[in-house]
């Protein structure tokens, strides 16, 4: 008899395993890698379609609007790492094969993880110092900043080019994630014929 459980009829064994490796467990660890997936595109979206926009339209400055925008950026990458590392786990638990993470839909969340990783410890850093550089972002027609950057001052090109290099890494992270909830499903379909 198992250490972990109990001796039923039939030789079936109850316990902690039994429990780890049930039907239900494995619907709520589906159900994780799902919530996790779908949290993360949900942010996602919601801080490029929302929250930026609304906050260079509604706050009075766009170094204002930057600060917030660069603020929620930051928590979107930490709670999707954490989300990723959630749903490999779950699926790592619920497959029982460390196969499953070479996976196309868990290779799409390695790829959001890498991207975010990226965003958040290589362009982010380096924004945020041409920031304190440049004292301000407004341009200098703009006439709301005494400390105004000129429209040709190469710390305001560089953190243009280093936006733009953000934006791609999050377009690739939304992508990466609608192509990893796709395969998602389409494991879950096939899993059930």
């Amino acid at each position: 008899m198992p250490a972990d459980g109990c001796q039923l009829k039939g030789g079936a064994v109850a316990g902690m395993g039994a429990v780890l490796y049930s039907a239900p467990m494995a619907s709520f660890l589906r159900t994780l890698e799902f919530l996790g997936l779908s949290l993360w595109l949900g942010s996602d979206v919601f801080l490029s379609l929302v929250v930026a926009p609304g906050a260079f339209k509604i706050l009075a400055s766009r170094d204002q609007a930057g600060a917030m925008v660069g603020f929620g950026l930051w928590w979107m990458h930490m709670i999707g790492v954490v989300g990723g590392i959630v749903i490999l786990l779950a699926r790592l638990a619920r497959t029982r094969t460390f196969a499953s993470l070479v996976a196309p839909a868990a290779l799409c969340v390695v790829l959001m993880i890498l991207l975010t990783v990226v965003s958040q410890h290589a362009v982010s850093p380096k924004m945020a110092a041409l920031r304190v550089q440049m004292g301000s972002i407004e341009s200098a027609t703009a006439k709301r900043s005494t400390q105004a950057t000129a429209a040709d001052s190469p710390l305001l090109v560089e953190f243009g080019k280093l936006h733009r290099i953000s934006v791609s890494l999050e377009s690739g992270v939304l992508l990466a994630g609608l192509a990893g909830m796709y395969l998602m499903v389409k494991e879950l379909t096939v899993a059930g014929h």
